[in-house]
């Protein structure tokens, strides 16, 4: 499970449980049907609304995504990879890497060597994977789009949820009991559509478009290896080039390593 989504979400509660009754106000408030209807139901409505029935089947997977730990990029592990084959190809030609390929698992990774072997040139192999990480790019936003209009749209249908409740307390003036429960009613709708857009929606559509960055960034690492391969550049030039793609603190062991390698092949 990803650790941040679960922490951040279970921090959110407590921050509004926690500061509803430091400020002295019942917990039980917030058990409120009509709020709950008006903005879960509303926002879910207004969705539907929005998006396309192929779009929405999405949602489950997009949740599974969000909650799913991530695992990081290993930037390192490619360099040492395209390395490997440079070396291998400078060795023994670019055919040589037909049995690499089939020991590979990433489809992407796959499809760019395989393209190397058959004899594409650089622009061609360049165009048809950087389509591929532009489709994945465009389909990562149309799932984040989802809930980045449920965030908009909540805090909206909160608005509509506190004039439904000062509607219900405008007529019972006569009777303040009723009065200050429908004013009560009138605000927690508002609270939940805040609450759901701001601490939910809005940040599971930061955390997809996040993802979706760390792995347009991994494929772009695999598409310069692989452009690296084609144009026959050396294990060294490919080491410097890749190594840009390293955080700061990570990339100065990178380029050790380089050196390190340079010198045995010298030797």
């Amino acid at each position: 499970m990803d650790k941040t989504s679960f922490i951040g979400i279970v921090l959110g509660f407590v921050a509004i449980f926690v500061g509803m009754v430091m400020k002295g106000v019942s917990v039980e408030a917030l058990v409120n049907p009509a709020a709950l209807l008006i903005i879960f139901l509303g926002t879910a409505a207004s969705v539907l609304i929005a998006f396309p029935l192929t779009t929405i089947k999405k949602v489950p997977i997009l949740l599974k995504i969000i909650f799913q730990e991530e695992k990081p990029a290993d930037i390192n592990g490619l360099i040492d990879q395209f390395t490997e084959m440079s070396e291998l190809t400078r060795r023994e030609g670019i055919l040589a890497l037909a049995e690499r390929i089939e020991k590979l698992d990433d489809p992407f990774l796959k499809s760019g060597l395989q393209m190397v072997t058959d004899g594409q040139t650089a622009d061609f192999i360049r165009d048809v994977l950087a389509e591929k990480v532009d489709a994945m790019e465009k389909r990562h936003q149309k799932g984040a789009a989802i809930f980045t209009q449920a965030g908009t749209y909540a805090p909206t249908l909160g608005v509509l949820g506190a004039v439904v409740g000062l509607i219900a307390a405008l007529g019972n003036l006569e009777d303040m009991e009723v009065l200050g429960h429908a004013i009560s009613s009138a605000f927690i709708a508002t609270l939940f559509g805040i609450f759901s857009g701001y601490v939910l929606w809005h940040p599971f559509a930061n955390k997809l478009k996040e993802k979706s960055n760390n792995e347009a960034q991994r494929m772009n690492v695999m598409i310069e290896g692989v452009l690296s391969i084609v144009n026959q550049e050396s294990p060294l030039i490919i080491k410097d080039k890749l190594s840009s793609y390293l955080p700061l603190n990570e990339r100065s062991t990178g380029k050790e390593q380089v050196k390190g390698n340079a010198q045995t092949e010298t030797a």
